[in-house]
């Protein structure tokens, strides 16, 4: 900010927000948050999606020395709630569309100030005009990003406080900066407890890895993943304000409104998962619009397929490279090098700082001979410090100073890492390990079968037994048995699913990732009786 106080700092519907102007909003939130009584160590929840707002909250919270505790806005009443339990947020800056449901938690979760954002204020003054049109498509619009409420601070009354003084506290580098959830939709809520250290660390491994960007005016980097996502925390928000760059926000990712902007500012950065890479370069393709000057785009969350990389480095002339991290590790632990010796299939070297061993995950102490898979454990300056109130689970995770990340994996000769699959979702069968990674990597190569999620069900003779749940291309008629013959054909007979069933669609995350717990749940109440 004090580098670059002129150059633009956040773009939103075209609106254009300066670096002083955003200190000078950050200054004025921070002491408006104050005045409501939040104090250094205060958990402050922010439900919000990607817009200014958010990032103006975001620092501002900070700059207070509280920690940010951050949520998907589009979480259910009951997902969001069990969060709030395990945090006990007393304040809460929250989108309007949101509000009503934070409002009706029990007595024992109400909050002492429920902050109310209109995300749409901070669009230019004509488009926020247009929503206002009694046309169909205006209204949609309008009702997906505000809601009347009552009973609920403006957030534009906090903004307009007169700014902090310059003699207010800072906080040290080692206090607690956000609580990161991790467990996702279902199961009991573990907040990652990330220091200030953790994600200066990771802003500043990411700047290390992309040496060929220029800060300042000349960054562009596109936040079309959700910040309250660790992935999107970090490559979106923080490593963009501390490159100076230009920082473009999209509520939720849209094709069009992407190409909109690539027509004027191309992203310089752009963290995005495998689906927005193929949608975006479909839609370009479809409109004509060139993605040239795209000069590095990181995929993370899921596999990246090579067929993949290549037409999209065709289109953009720049870099498309596989990444790996974890919501404890700020989150990026390891990327691909961007350069032409970078090795596909795999995730890339470990990020400066960063140290990794492969272990026996039953004797985690113990490494495993070069080159044979086992559990990757890591420690560096972007490492969290453990759960949020949760010693023991935390204590479960760490061995001597390193954190276990649950992953299987091995490591070539080069260094580079390959992911195996989750610990906690490997199906074992007949006393053998089958990693559901590989099936649906086999199952996919069918050329009728456009997506596939693996997981093990219960077997009375195997433990488990290997099962799929596919996705087909249209309304064909698929031959499931001849897609388990296909499947023979790449695979050793104990990892071909024992049963394949065809589904609509499989539930994912909101940044494409399957959820294969729930595909997991669907397909147990699809067998039981069976």
């Amino acid at each position: 900010m004090r580098d670059y106080p002129d150059a633009p700092a956040l773009q939103f519907f075209g609106a254009e927000t300066t670096y002083r102007q955003m200190q000078d909003a950050i200054d004025r939130a921070a002491n408006g948050l104050r005045e409501l009584g939040v104090k250094a160590g205060d958990p402050v929840a922010i439900v919000l999606p990607n817009s200014p707002q958010h990032i103006i909250a975001f620092y501002a919270v900070l700059r207070l020395g509280a920690v940010v505790v951050e949520h998907n806005p589009l979480y259910t009443p009951r997902e969001l709630r069990k969060q709030f339990e395990d945090h006990g947020a007393k304040h809460a800056i929250v989108w309007s569309k949101v509000v009503q449901t934070v409002q009706e938690f029990p007595s024992d979760l109400a909050v002492d100030s429920l902050i109310s954002v209109d995300v749409t204020r901070a669009m230019p003054f004509m488009t926020r005009m247009l929503l206002k049109l009694p046309i169909a498509k205006a209204r949609e619009s309008r009702e997906a990003l505000t809601s009347k409420v009552r009973g609920a601070i403006s957030w534009d009354a906090i903004v307009a406080s007169a700014p902090l003084p310059s003699t207010h506290p800072r906080p040290q580098t080692d206090d607690l900066a956000i609580i990161q959830y991790t467990s996702g939709t279902t199961g009991t809520p573990k907040g990652a407890s990330l220091t200030h250290r953790n994600l200066l660390a990771n802003a500043a491994q990411a700047r290390a890895w992309v040496p060929s960007i220029t800060r300042g005016n000349g960054c562009v980097v596109y936040a079309v993943l959700p910040m309250f996502h660790a992935y999107g925390l970090t490559l979106c928000l923080t490593f963009a304000m501390s490159m100076g760059a230009r920082l473009v926000l999209f509520p939720k990712f849209d094709p069009d409104l992407v190409l909109e902007v690539t027509r004027k500012h191309p992203a310089t950065f752009l963290p995005l998962v495998p689906p927005i890479a193929e949608r975006l370069l479909r839609a370009a393709n479809e409109k004509g619009v060139s993605l040239k000057g795209t000069e590095v785009a990181i995929s993370g969350a899921m596999a990246l397929a090579h067929d993949l990389v290549v037409p999209f480095e065709k289109a953009s002339g720049g870099f498309l490279v596989e990444g790996y991290g974890l919501s404890e590790c700020s989150p990026v632990l390891m990327a691909n090098p961007v350069a032409e010796n970078r090795v596909a299939g795999t995730v890339g070297l470990p990020l400066p700082g960063t140290e990794c061993r492969v272990v026996d995950p039953e004797n985690p102490t113990q490494d495993v001979p070069a080159g044979s898979a086992g559990e990757l454990i890591v420690r560096g300056p972007q490492v969290f410090s453990g759960y949020y109130g949760k010693p023991e689970e935390t204590e479960a995770v760490f061995v001597d100073g390193w954190f276990r990340t649950g992953d299987i994996v091995t490591i070539d000769e080069g260094g580079f890492v390959r992911i195996v699959d989750r610990i906690k979702e490997l199906i074992i069968t007949g006393g053998f390990n089958v990693a559901p990674t590989e099936v649906e990597g086999a199952l996919r190569q069918h050329p009728d079968v456009v997506d596939a999620a693996v997981v093990g069900l219960p077997s009375e003779h195997s433990g488990e037994e290997v099962v799929a749940a596919i996705v087909v291309d249209g309304d064909k008629d698929v031959d499931v048995e001849a897609i388990r013959e296909f499947a023979r054909g790449i695979l050793t007979p104990y990892k071909v699913p024992r049963r394949i069933f065809v589904v609509d669609e499989l539930p994912k995350s909101l940044i494409g990732k399957v959820l294969r717990r729930q595909v997991k749940e669907k397909l147990v109440s699809l067998t039981s009786g069976s």
